[in-house]
This record gives C-alpha cells, structure tokens and sequence, in this order.
C-alpha cells in the first residue's frame, strides 16, 4: 500500500506535491491530472488504509474516495489540456501542461506554494519553477500521488460521461474513450468528432479513407 516514505526521505522544506494523469491512452477527450498534497502528512486513517492506485480501484470506490478525500484537509488541483493540444504538443507534453495547471490551481486556491513535485511515471518536465522527480509506479508507493490518481480518473471519466450524453453513439460513459469495438463502429458510421484526437494513429487512419473531415 502506498505511504509518505519517499515523501519524508526527501527531507524537503515545504508542500510536496503528487502528481498523476488519467485519459493518456483514449483516442478522444482531454488528459486530466490532478496534483495533492497532504499537510503534515495529516491523512484519516480509515482513508490512508483505502487510498490506492486508481486503477486497482472499482468505479464505486474510487467514486466515494474521491468524495472522501475533498471532505479533508488535502489540497488538490485539477489541470485538463484539450484534444486539440495533444495534437499540437504530442501527449506526453500536454500531460505536463496539464499537471502545471493543476499545480496553478492548486495554487491559487490556497496561495500555497509548491516546493517539489513527485510524478507518477519515468519522465519529468523541462522549465517547470519547482524541482520534480519522477517515481515509477508512484500510485502504488506514494499517499500523495495515488490520491492525485483517483482525482484525476474520477474527473475524467465523470467529464467523459458529461460529453457523453451530446455524442451518445460513441459508447463515451462507458468506454471514456478508448479504442472499444463499440467506439470504433461509431467512428465507422458516425466519423468522428471535434474531441477526437486526430494526431493519434487510428484517427490519423480514418482520416486518411475520409479526407473531407480534416
């Protein structure tokens, strides 16, 4: 289970953040992440003892998690960057611009300043203010990037069933966006739409059969 270890072996004076994203794999909607930080290391039991990484968590679970953890004392931040920017800026780069609104926000609703941030995965950013540091499988060691994880996939995926309901066909409250056989009948029928993400191969492969949808 996920702890503050790497955290604290930090020795580091000031809020450490955790970072993690949700939605780099779907072929359409935004990436989101989310970045939290645990004052003081302040966490109730009862949730320290639950908080994992997102994806070993069932829909129901990280859903009451999520709500959970908003009841605290966890300062969060919430950061999406578009389909639109993942095709300009490649997804890796639109994930980090997302983590740095996320940061942003969090900043801005407690003036708090971010000192490091821990993210989940094997790359970090270039030019960010703070010092990083890159964790493999971070959700499944740090408290603070598994609770940016559920974060981050309850918003998406609760963002993906909004959308659903304007492009039904497409499967998105169930699929959020994946390559589903459901998803990729609809693009046959339907085409696709302005939240798809045209940069990615199977979107690429459609467009090249339909060009007038450029």
């Amino acid at each position: 289970m996920p702890d503050f270890q790497i955290e604290k072996s930090l020795n580091i004076q000031g809020p450490i953040f955790g970072l993690d994203e949700a939605g780099r794999g779907p072929w359409c909607g935004p990436v989101v992440a989310a970045c939290a930080y645990w004052p003081d290391y302040q966490i109730p039991m009862y949730l320290a003892e639950q908080i994992d990484d997102s994806k070993k968590l069932t829909p129901k679970k990280r859903e009451k998690l999520y709500g959970e953890i908003l009841k605290t004392s966890c300062v969060y931040g919430i950061g999406f960057a578009s389909a639109d920017e993942i095709d300009e800026l490649n997804i890796l780069n639109a994930t980090f611009l997302a983590m740095q609104r996320a940061l942003e926000q969090a900043y801005k609703n407690t003036t708090l300043q971010p000192a490091y941030a821990l993210i989940d995965g094997n790359r970090t950013p270039k030019n960010w203010s703070i010092p990083t540091q890159s964790v493999i499988k971070g959700d499944h060691l740090s408290l603070s990037i598994a609770t940016a994880s559920i974060l981050a996939k309850v918003t998406r995926d609760n963002f993906m069933k909004e959308l659903s309901a304007h492009f039904p066909q497409y499967g998105w409250d169930k699929n959020m966006g994946y390559g589903t056989q459901e998803h990729i009948e609809a693009i046959r029928r339907y085409g696709i739409t302005p939240y798809h993400r045209r940069s990615y191969a199977p979107i690429q492969a459609y467009l090249a059969l339909h060009p007038s949808d450029k």
